[in-house]
């Protein structure tokens, strides 16, 4: 019994991964076109009454403003063309900080959320982030640098129904992704906490000096290199 348990195992573990490459490989030529984060957001808003609504055109990453690309990665991951994947030092700095109590903060890199958003499900538990570390070292295996920050600015949410960087600038500036300045790829990066609560234009005070400092931050950036 023991020995079948195990081959049943050995089998669904071998499904399992070879099924998994074989979605990462996929992902590496074609656009997402959903992700399981529209699916819920969708799910939600036809419990709560409301018009099922989500806008998602993808576009290549030329077509995509450097601006943006260099906004989330000076807001959300410093490092991002550095590590391979993981950054064991935003991890301290977030461990260290939710042991003290201060609000919960996390160290996910822009590779870590992009492997969650397309292949995995919201919400804290050992399992997701276990699964999430397993794609997050598929992905840096098996794309560029460049296209997991495509697919990331693809599929992220950014705004109430609104996925990928060419919805959110048609959405919040009635303009191309490509055409995004500073200030407004700034707005898009300061709201990904929370996009559905902030606002990119027409800001809180808040949201306007987070968008100030992304700018300074972009203007010390130098050229991408991916």
């Amino acid at each position: 019994m023991i020995k079948k348990a195990l081959r049943i195992l050995f089998k669904l573990l071998l499904w399992f991964f070879g099924s998994t490459l074989l979605v990462v490989l996929i992902f590496k030529f074609v656009p997402v076109p959903f992700t399981p984060l529209m699916f819920i957001r969708a799910i939600e808003q036809k419990t709560n009454g409301k018009e099922v609504k989500m806008s998602h055109d993808w576009v290549s990453i030329d077509k995509i403003s450097p601006n943006l690309q260099k906004a989330v990665i000076v807001s959300e991951d410093g490092n991002f063309l550095k590590h391979n994947g993981f950054d064991l030092k935003a991890i301290e700095k977030a461990f260290k900080s939710n042991q003290k109590g201060k609000k919960i903060r996390g160290g996910s890199t822009i590779s870590q959320q992009t492997a969650k958003n397309v292949f995995l499900w919201q919400g804290r538990s050992y399992l997701r982030k276990g699964l999430e570390v397993y794609f997050t070292v598929l992905i840096e295996l098996l794309w560029s640098k460049e296209r997991i920050m495509e697919v990331y600015l693809n599929s992220i949410e950014m705004g109430d129904g609104v996925y990928g960087a060419e919805a959110a600038s048609q959405y919040w500036y009635k303009k191309s992704a490509s055409n995004l300045t500073k200030y407004e790829a700034a707005g898009i990066a300061a709201i990904l906490p929370n996009p559905r609560k902030f606002k990119a234009s027409n800001s809180s005070g808040y949201i306007n000096r987070r968008k100030n400092t992304i700018v300074k931050y972009i203007n010390y950036h130098g050229p991408l290199k991916y």
